[in-house]
């Protein structure tokens, strides 16, 4: 009993002892699992709109813990696509992408992820994933695959996407703009994809294939000059319509920070006459803030779409002339003035300086260094604008984290536990929020490579963050120069897999039901997006709507009996004959609240269209529970059709059925065991008694 309870809290003291082949292997899966994972992470977090850093603190210590405090032994726990996208759209309503508002929320958005997945665990509510069913996890599934493939879709061709509510028409908007492409961006985005495609076809690179790439393109990129950026002043943009876009978007960044300014000074105020408990300087304060609140978020909506708007607008630059250096709109050119060839457009307007660029996007300067123990910024606010979308969120970690490592428990022969899973995948994710770290999961691809790679225990994903730490320690200088567009690539290379329309044809095949509920999850989440927690909340409701619905008109057939002797239903055998004295029916469900109104109808329409039986045989084999309004029905029904000649007989009846009958008085009601038999046929013999010798079973079943 200690020994389980000190492995319930430490499961990884189960890995001892540890002999030199097994720490060989997972020193060996560890490596080889962080080489591929390094350019990932920093993918990922692209696509969560963080800086790339933040994809390399969440393979570290999540990867750690959840390993440590995890069921499986090969799973390995980080950044994936998915988690990435839903993490940015949950944010990106809320905050600028990248800023520390944005960081904020999404440490906030990690921890309470964490803390959901470690209740669930504690309470043994491992099994509520099944809430969510197949069609609808394949169709959110193959949704945000292909947002997350669009979403890099201005990485790959360098042209600026605005980010609005409604991701589609961003796209849309952006794809009008597909003949001002940025070519050398184009290029790079097609030498990836080639390379990419080019190593996996040589064995000894295949599965460093990623690292390879990124080091080639690097290089490529560093050779070519293939950034460039430079700095303006807002006086430099020549064209009014622009500048005058550009110094509203100024004005407002500059409005932000005096009411952020003045609401900092006014909080430190409150908090001094909340511990002096002077209720009127404390009513006055919040009223103050709240207004100011107010005017920052009217500021911030006005900033972002200012922004929204200059992403769009394209610059050249005068390269001789009166208005050398200035920069004008690209279809407001005046005449006779010569530019440099070259598009450039705004990235940002910091401190009244306009910041342009012109090549294609590198990683750029990634901070060095550990991630630093950082309290997430809790607040109320905060926890009721994210809570639906920490659900949502935590529940998809959990479903895409437990069905690999079912899948890997399945050629390793171990034993997952769901709760234990649970457990670990939020301690991991609280972990990760106080280092710096944005929602992790099991990763598909770096669980297959520990498998592949002969990982025998969670020491593998210890010695891969060992790896991440000494990456962020001493490595990166190295990926200064490694072009955005690289890491798009690899993010759409890594959710093809997760694209699959033959598993829609196979659900469609097996349930037209199911085939409705995945097509919609499917469209829903797309129309939705970017706010993708709709897509699958949607989902679910629709699939456990379909089970009511079934569960409140379950099956109810006439049965008949067949020259074998079995019982069947009429409507696939029309053929067979039923009794004038007998009418046997089978009820196919569980018989509580929901459904007793459909039993009662399926029971009284059968003795209306048989008006000369004498019994009635509710065959019971399907009648896996009855509440206390199925119990009441029953009670009823017994008692009319008693009043009307009919005899009711069951069989079959489960025994919590009829522990239910036996505590309540119902089952002396209906006669007992006169009246409740354990087989059909048992019944049929005793009614066939109860009618006479003058009856035989032809009689009673013609035929």
């Amino acid at each position: 009993m200690t020994n389980k309870f000190i492995l319930r809290l430490f499961p990884f003291l189960a890995w001892l002892p540890i002999s030199p082949l097994i720490l060989r292997a997972d020193l060996v899966a560890g490596i080889t699992g962080a080489l591929v994972l390094v350019p990932k992470a920093m993918a990922y977090a692209q696509l969560a709109g963080l800086p790339l850093q933040f994809g390399l603190y969440t393979a570290l210590v999540p990867a750690i813990v959840g390993a440590l405090w995890g069921s499986s032994r090969q799973l390995a726990t980080g950044p994936v696509a998915i988690l990435s996208l839903m993490t940015a759209a949950a944010i990106t309503p809320l905050a600028a992408p990248g800023s520390g508002d944005y960081i904020g929320l999404v440490l906030l958005l990690t921890l309470m992820a964490g803390c959901i997945q470690l209740g669930l665990g504690l309470v043994k509510l491992g099994n509520a994933v099944n809430f969510v069913s197949h069609p609808v996890i394949l169709g959110f599934m193959n949704a945000a695959a292909l947002i997350i493939g669009l979403s890099q879709l201005d990485m790959l061709l360098g042209i600026p996407k605005g980010r609005s509510d409604f991701f589609l028409k961003d796209v849309w908007e952006m794809l009008g703009y597909l003949p001002l492409a940025h070519l050398p961006t184009l290029a790079m985005s097609v030498f990836t994809v080639v390379l990419l495609l080019g190593v996996r076809k040589i064995r000894f690179l295949s599965k460093s294939g990623v690292l390879v790439v990124v080091a080639v393109t690097t290089l490529t990129s560093m050779l070519i000059g293939f950034e460039n950026k430079t700095t303006s002043q807002i006086n430099d943009v020549a064209t009014p319509v622009a500048r005058e876009i550009i110094e509203k978007h100024a004005a407002s960044s500059r409005r932000m920070e005096a009411l952020d300014s003045r609401i900092t000074s006014l909080g430190a105020k409150l908090r001094q006459a909340e511990k002096e408990k002077d209720s009127r300087a404390i009513a006055e304060l919040q009223f103050r803030i709240n207004l100011l609140n107010i005017e920052s978020e009217a500021a911030e909506k006005d900033s972002r779409a200012s922004m929204h708007t200059l992403r769009k607008i394209y610059f050249v630059r005068a390269s001789s002339g009166q208005g050398e250096g200035q920069y004008y709109q690209w279809d407001a050119l005046p005449a006779g003035i010569e530019t440099d060839g070259r598009l450039w457009h705004i990235s940002k307007v910091s401190q009244g300086q306009v910041h342009l660029s012109g090549g294609g996007e590198v990683v750029g300067a990634v901070p060095a260094g550990l991630p630093s123990f950082q309290i997430p910024a809790i607040t109320i606010g905060g926890i009721l604008q994210l809570m639906s979308a920490a659900l949502v969120l935590a529940l998809v970690a959990f479903m895409e984290s437990i069905s690999m490592a079912k899948a890997m428990a399945a050629t390793t022969k171990q034993r997952i536990d769901p709760n234990q899973e649970l457990i670990g995948q939020g301690l991991a994710n609280i972990g990760g929020s106080f280092f710096q770290a944005y929602p992790a999961a099991g990763s598909f691809t770096g669980s297959a490579i520990n498998l592949q790679s002969g990982a025998k225990t969670g020491l593998a994903m210890v010695f891969n963050g060992f790896f991440i730490a000494i990456t962020l320690l001493f490595l990166t200088p190295l990926i200064y120069h490694l072009p955005k567009a690289v890491l798009a690539v690899i993010i759409a290379f890594a959710v093809v897999s997760l694209i699959t329309p033959k598993a829609f044809v196979q659900v469609w095949k097996a349930s037209r039901a199911d085939g409705f509920i995945a097509v919609a999850t499917f469209v829903i989440t797309m129309l939705a997006a970017p706010h993708l927690d709709k897509g699958i909340i949607i989902g679910a409701l629709l699939a456990i709507g379909h089970i009511l619905y079934r569960t409140m008109a379950p099956r109810v057939a006439i049965l008949g009996r067949h020259e074998d002797g079995s019982f069947r239903d009429i409507k696939n055998n029309p053929y067979l004959v039923i009794s004038t004295k007998v009418v046997a029916i089978r009820f196919d469900g569980a018989l509580y609240f929901a459904n007793v109104a459909h039993f009662q109808d399926a029971v009284l329409e059968a003795v209306a269209d048989h008006p000369e039986i004498k019994y009635l045989l509710v065959v019971g084999d399907a009648i896996s529970f009855i509440d206390s309004s199925g119990e009441e029905m029953v009670h009823n029904i017994v008692s009319q059709l008693q009043q009307s000649g009919v005899e009711v007989v069951f069989s079959g009846l489960k025994k919590q059925v009829l522990d239910v009958m036996r505590a309540t008085g119902l089952f002396g009601y209906i006669g007992g065991e006169q009246n409740i038999f354990a087989t059909e046929v048992q019944a049929m013999n005793a009614i066939y008694t109860k009618l006479g010798e003058g009856e035989n079973a032809c009689a009673i079943f013609p035929g």
